[in-house]
Parts: structure tokens; C-alpha cells; sequence
């Protein structure tokens, strides 16, 4: 006898039901992988679902537990090679759970972010993954007084749960490398003073010169932002400095090659005339002309830690997850 199909054509779970006299909520059970089953009844219903060609519609199993299957994602930008490693990570993370990411883009603008939160709510993302938190900007309070699931990642407030680096240690590991140099004067391209992640890998530096004995001058930190621009112009910044620095840490490697533009202009010789040091090892620094001494961002492990925290549903007894960086030597470093 030919099994009766849905009005579609596709097979549907009341064709397997039908066709194997079992109800139709027992069949949906025994074809969801979440509620694995080896009774002699479930291996009937999956047997004659695949004799029929039944092809699981996931969207539909989704609405019906209330969840799209889907989480979204907020960066700055896509241009920015950090963000986009970041969010390569976080789609391979909510991969290994099942889950599929969504992203979008807000220039690090506020007013951009609480729209991009918006627009991915509505499209019913089971929650937010945001690479976007500066100081004061209100949008995790926000997201957290409407009850909203949602992780911060690579920036934390300190207050919601967070997937971070351990942007301190990475400072310190940074500093701590060129003080073992022999340099004594070093100088900051200091990122975003709104930004965790840039705040503490000066805190790093910091504590690092203070173990060292070594008194930070003012002067020696340049406030910037993240770009390549910026990194140019405050290593020229601190060139003019009457007792200029022997080595220059950079808050991300975006700085950094932008710092190493502005003293091949200068006539600097790097390592020769100066060290320079960068953060996160994105891939095109180990193949510069004179390859990049950095800290290494851990992204998947970033990543895997923010897909947990989000799909846990339980408030963590810890909110903030810090994982440790790598300092990478490379050739723009070398003993004064």
C-alpha cells in the first residue's frame, strides 16, 4: 500500500506514525536526537522514517520548544581581523552545540549596538553574544533588566557574564618580555581608555614596570584607538619625546604594524633602533618583513567558554571567564 504524504509531499511525522501505528507524539520523541531512545519501538520509527525519506525540519522542531536554534553575534566591524577570528571561533563553538550564528556589524557606535540588539531579537535569536561592551554604554543592563540570554565576549563590564582573555597577563607578559631585554624605557600605544581589554593590558604593563622598579612616566602612554591610523601617529607621538623609548608595547597588532610604518618613515631600525611589541597574533604579523613579536588572543578557547556560558541557562557562580594568552617572540624584539 503507498503511504499517504503531507500536503507538501515531504513525509511528515504523522505519515511514520501511520505507517507505523505508534502516536505521533511517541514518533517526534523517538526522532529527536536530544531524547536518544533504543527501544524496539524507536528503532521501528526510525527505520521507517528513513525507508520513507523523512527529513527532520529543524525550524519546526525549534518553534515548537520555543528557540530558533540560533545565536547573534555583535562586532564592531568584520574588517577588523580580530573581530572577524573572533567570530569564526564563536561560529565553530555554537556549531559543535547545534546552534547557528547570526552577525552583525555596529562601527562600536552605542546607538548602532542597541539597534543591531534589536533587529537580531526580532528575528528570535536564543541570544547575544557581544564583542561590543565600552563603558558606560548601558546596553548589557539593558539586555539584563529585559531578561534577555546574553554573553559578553573579548570586553567584559566586570559586572555580566563575560568570555575574555586575560588581558592583564598579557599586558604583564608583554612588559615583562622587554624588561628581560634590558629596556628600561617603554613606551604605550594605549588603546580605548572605555574598553576593558585595553585598560587591562596597560594595568599589565603597569605592574610589570612597578616589579621591575622602574617609575612609568606620563608621557610614555598614548591614548589611541584601535586602528592602524592611530598606531601611526602615536609612535610618532612618542619619537619626539626629548629621551624617546627603546621599545614600544602596542595594545593590538593593528597598532603595532601602524607604529612600524611611522619609524620606517623615521628611519628607526626595528629591532635595531627600537623593539616593538604587539597583541592578539593575527595571521599576517608572523609574515611582515621583520615578523611581529606579540601576545596571542586564545580565540577558540574565548569563544567555547562565551557559547557555554550563553546556552547554560544558570547565572555562573563565576561571571567573568579569563584565558590566559601566549607571548609569541618574534624578530621585532631583541636585547638592547
Amino acid at each position: 500500500m503507498r503511504e499517504r504524504r503531507g500536503e507538501t509531499g515531504r513525509v511528515t511525522i504523522l505519515d511514520i506514525a501511520r505507517a507505523t501505528g505508534v502516536s505521533k507524539s511517541s514518533v517526534s520523541r523517538f526522532l529527536d536526537d536530544r531524547s536518544p531512545s533504543n527501544s524496539e519501538t524507536a528503532r521501528l520509527v526510525r527505520r521507517v522514517a528513513t525507508e520513507l525519506g523523512y527529513v527532520r525540519d529543524a525550524s519546526a522542531a525549534n518553534l515548537r520548544r520555543g528557540s530558533t536554534g540560533t545565536i547573534g553575534v555583535i562586532v564592531p566591524r568584520l574588517t577588523d581581523t580580530v573581530m572577524a577570528m573572533l567570530y569564526e571561533s564563536l561560529a565553530r563553538a555554537a556549531g559543535r552545540a547545534d546552534r547557528f550564528t547570526i552577525v552583525a556589524t555596529s562601527n562600536d557606535e552605542p546607538a548602532a549596538n542597541q539597534r543591531a540588539a534589536e533587529m537580531l531579537l526580532a528575528r528570535g535569536v536564543d541570544g547575544l553574544v557581544l564583542a561590543t561592551t565600552r563603558t558606560g554604554d548601558g546596553l548589557a543592563d539593558k539586555l539584563s533588566a529585559q531578561g534577555v540570554r546574553f554573553v559578553l565576549a573579548l570586553r567584559t563590564d566586570g559586572v555580566h557574564p563575560s568570555s575574555v582573555g586575560d588581558d592583564a597577563l598579557g599586558g604583564y607578559l608583554a612588559a615583562r618580555h622587554l624588561i628581560d631585554l634590558g629596556h628600561q624605557r617603554i613606551g604605550v600605544i594605549a588603546g580605548p581608555a572605555d574598553t576593558s581589554s585595553a585598560v587591562s593590558r596597560v594595568e599589565g604593563y603597569r605592574r610589570a614596570m612597578e616589579e621591575a622598579g622602574l617609575v612609568v612616566q606620563p608621557e610614555w602612554i598614548v591614548p589611541s584607538t584601535f586602528g592602524l591610523d592611530a598606531g601611526h601617529l602615536a609612535a610618532r607621538e612618542l619619537m619626539t619625546l626629548a629621551s624617546p623609548p627603546t621599545a614600544i608595547f602596542a595594545i593590538n597588532d593593528n597598532t603595532a604594524m601602524g607604529a612600524l610604518s611611522a619609524l620606517a618613515q623615521l628611519g628607526v631600525s626595528v629591532p635595531g633602533d627600537i623593539s616593538v611589541v604587539g597583541y592578539n597574533d593575527i595571521p599576517i604579523v608572523s609574515h611582515l618583513p621583520t615578523p611581529l613579536t606579540t601576545v596571542r588572543t586564545p580565540f577558540d578557547q574565548i569563544a567555547a567558554a562565551a557559547v557555554n556560558l550563553l546556552l547554560d541557562g544558570e547565572d555562573p557562580a563565576e561571571p567573568i571567564i579569563r584565558t590566559a594568552p601566549t607571548l609569541i617572540p618574534r624578530q621585532s624584539t631583541r636585547r638592547l
